[in-house]
């Protein structure tokens, strides 16, 4: 199991700081773990498994679709 940071969370999604926190305040992300007063970081399997999910939707729309 490994923390990871926002900014290596923005680079393994290519989303942007705000819509991070946009899919968090919407349920829809992984939340992030405090590591203290003003630090916070993602499980990285986490994020690994927001990251399949979303391939999955892809490919079943495509199915679907």
């Amino acid at each position: 199991m490994k923390f990871i940071k926002l900014k290596e969370v923005m680079v393994m999604t290519g989303l942007a700081r705000a819509t991070v926190y946009k899919h968090i305040a919407n349920n829809k992300f992984p939340k992030s773990v405090s590591l203290g007063e003003r630090a916070v970081a993602w499980i990285e399997s986490e994020v690994e498994e927001w990251m399949l999910e979303r391939i999955a939707e892809r490919d079943e729309a495509i199915i679907i679709g």
